[in-house]
C-alpha cells in the first residue's frame, strides 16, 4: 500500500474521531453538567476512539452513517449559534428568553437533533435507492429523419449488490412496453461485488428486452472487475455472456441503424482518460455524418471533441449524479458533466444517473432512473419554403 492511499483510509477515521470528541463533549455537558471534568475527559477519547475504529473501512455504511451524523451535529451547531445571540439579544424579560433559551439548549445540545435529521436523511436516501424512474429528454436535430426514434439508455446497475434484483427486472418489462428502437448499456451494469451468477443473470434479464435494432453495450470502469485481486469471472466469460444473449458489444466501433442512425460505442477512459482509446475523430472517420451520430461512453468527458468531430449526441452514465449530498454539487463547481442535459457546440450531451448507486445502499442526490430520448427532426428544419 502506498503512502496517499494508507492516508486516504486514515482520514475518515481522523475526522471521526476528532469530531465526536467535541461532539460528546457537548451532549455530556448538557445531560451530565455535575461530572467531573477527567472523567468526562476519558469519557469523550473512549468515545472518539470508538468512532474512530468505526470508521476505518472509508467504504461500509457504518462510516457513512456516522461521518453523516457529526456533518449533521457540526451543522446544527453552527445554525444554532446565531439564534443563540439573537435570543440573548432581543428576548423580552428574563422568563422570556430563559424559555426560548431551553428550547435552542435542549434542541441544540442534547444530541438528538442531529440523530433525528441523519436518520430522516438516510432514511430518504435507503429507499430512493431501492426505486428507479423514469426520465424522459427530447432531442430535436436539423438533419434529415425519416422518422422519430426513441433511445432507452440504461447505466450504472452494478446489479447484485446493493440494489434488489427484482427493481431491474420488473423495470426491464416497463422498458419494453415502451417499443424502444434501441436499448443502450452505457457500462458499469456489473462490478467487482457481482458474482459470475448475477453477471450472467443480469445480461440474460437485458438482452430480454425488446427493440427494434436490438440492445448495445459499452464497458464501464467495473464492469471487467479491475479494482479487486479476487474477480468472481473472467472477461471472456462476460464477453460470452454478453453475446449469448443478444447484446452487441461496442469497443471503439460504429455500426449503421436503419436509414438515419449511427451509433459508436468507446472504449472506457479508464482513470486520468488515457486509456489508449480511439479519439471520437477516429472512430467516425468512415461513418457517414449525414446520420444522426449517437456516441455512448460510459463517462461524460471529451464532450468537445465529439462535437468537432460531428457527433450529435453523446450518452453517459458514471457519475451517479453524485449519489451523495454535496458530491454532485462540487461536481458542477468544478466543471463536471454530472447529470442531466448539457449542450456543447452542436452536440447534446445527456448524463444518466445510473439505475441504481454504487457501494453504499444511500442516494440523496437525484434518483435511480432510466433514461429514454426521443429523437426528431425539429420543427424548423421541417419547414419548407413557400413559393
Amino acid at each position: 500500500m502506498t503512502v496517499y492511499y494508507l492516508m486516504f483510509r486514515a482520514l475518515p477515521a481522523v475526522i471521526a474521531g476528532i469530531c465526536s470528541y467535541f461532539y460528546g463533549r457537548r451532549i455530556l455537558t448538557f445531560w451530565k453538567p455535575d461530572m467531573k471534568k477527567q472523567r468526562a475527559r476519558l469519557l469523550n477519547v473512549a468515545l472518539a476512539l470508538v468512532f474512530a475504529a468505526l470508521c476505518s473501512n472509508f467504504w461500509s455504511a457504518r462510516t457513512m452513517v456516522i461521518l453523516h451524523l457529526l456533518a449533521v451535529a457540526f451543522l446544527v451547531e453552527l445554525a444554532a449559534a446565531p439564534v443563540r445571540l439573537a435570543v440573548r439579544k432581543w428576548g423580552k424579560g428574563e422568563r422570556s428568553e430563559n424559555r426560548l433559551f431551553r428550547g435552542l439548549r435542549f434542541f441544540c445540545r442534547c444530541g438528538l437533533l442531529p440523530v433525528f435529521i441523519t436518520a430522516a436523511m438516510l432514511g430518504y436516501g435507503a429507499f430512493n435507492m431501492g426505486h428507479a424512474v423514469r426520465t424522459e429528454y427530447s432531442v430535436e436535430t436539423g438533419k434529415e429523419l425519416g422518422e422519430a426514434y426513441k433511445l432507452v439508455l440504461i447505466t450504472d446497475t452494478h446489479y447484485g449488490t446493493i440494489q434488489s434484483k427484482d427493481v431491474l427486472k420488473e423495470k426491464v418489462e416497463e422498458i419494453s412496453r415502451e417499443e424502444p428502437d434501441l436499448v443502450v448499456l452505457a457500462g458499469d451494469i456489473v462490478e467487482e461485488d457481482t458474482s459470475k451468477e448475477d453477471m450472467e443473470e443480469v445480461f440474460q434479464v437485458l438482452g430480454s428486452i425488446e427493440s427494434r435494432y436490438g440492445v448495445y453495450y459499452v464497458y464501464g470502469n467495473h464492469d471487467r472487475q479491475p479494482y479487486t485481486d479476487k474477480p468472481t469471472y473472467a472477461d471472456s466469460e462476460l464477453a460470452e455472456s454478453v453475446r449469448k444473449n443478444g447484446i452487441t458489444i461496442l469497443e471503439d466501433q460504429a455500426v449503421e441503424l436503419g436509414e438515419d442512425l449511427l451509433l459508436a460505442g468507446r472504449a472506457d477512459a479508464a482513470w486520468g482518460n488515457i486509456s489508449g482509446r480511439a479519439s471520437p475523430e477516429e472512430l467516425l472517420k468512415d461513418a457517414d455524418r449525414d446520420r444522426f451520430v449517437i456516441m455512448a461512453d460510459h463517462q461524460p468527458v471529451e464532450a468537445e471533441e465529439n462535437a468537432a468531430a460531428g457527433v450529435d449526441l453523446l450518452i453517459s452514465g458514471h457519475t451517479h449524479a453524485g449519489q451523495m449530498w454535496p458530491i454532485g454539487v462540487f461536481s458542477e463547481l468544478f466543471g463536471t458533466l454530472n447529470y442531466g442535459e448539457y449542450q456543447e457546440g452542436d452536440c447534446r450531451v445527456i448524463v444518466s444517473s445510473g439505475f441504481t448507486g454504487w457501494g453504499y445502499p444511500f442516494r440523496t442526490e437525484e434518483h435511480c432512473e432510466y433514461v429514454v430520448v426521443e429523437l426528431k427532426k425539429s420543427a424548423s428544419a421541417s419547414e419548407t419554403p413557400s413559393d
